[in-house]
């Protein structure tokens, strides 16, 4: 099983990148005001704390959450973002983070590809949750969808950039 060591520094970067890229593909794919923000940002936290505390976890995983408890860890991950994220536009984002997604699936189906199923059911988890966090369309919480349009799309092309069913 991958840890930490079985990548080089850019190499485990792009993975952490990548576990913050699923939630925030789907939150630039229909934005949803500060409060579905919020309710997003808690929900991809939320599956870090559950791969955290799941005895059954892949040891990948784990590491990766362990790496965002380091400030170290965070700083990579926000450093990545913020270069590859810095003056783009929503749908933009969007692309970004897919592309990301695609090249974080082939760097593990490459160096790890034991891992490459769970950590590509992770991410599309991440993504899923963050996804049914926040109702769309709605005002002041009433009305709206619970999945948008635009963010079942955007699950079909995460789905498809992680090479999951």
């Amino acid at each position: 099983m991958a840890d930490k060591s079985t990548f080089t520094p850019e190499e485990w970067t792009l993975l952490l990148e990548s576990v913050m890229m699923a939630g925030i593909a789907v939150t630039a794919a229909e934005p949803s005001g500060l409060w579905g923000m919020m309710k997003e940002g808690i929900a991809s936290s939320s599956a870090l704390l559950q791969a955290k505390t799941d005895a059954s976890a892949n040891p990948l995983l784990k590491a990766l959450v362990a790496d965002f408890e380091t400030s170290e860890g965070r700083t990579a991950a926000r450093d990545g973002l913020q270069a590859k994220l810095k003056g783009a536009k929503p749908e933009d984002m969007k692309a970004r983070c897919i592309e990301t997604l695609k090249q974080a699936r082939t760097l593990v189906e490459t160096k790890a590809p034991g891992d490459v199923a769970a950590f590509s059911a992770w991410l599309h988890q991440i993504s899923q949750k963050v996804a049914e966090a926040a109702k769309e369309g709605g005002f002041l919480g009433f009305g709206g969808v619970a999945v948008s349009d635009a963010e079942k799309a955007t699950l079909s092309e995460i789905s498809a950039a992680l090479k999951v069913a």
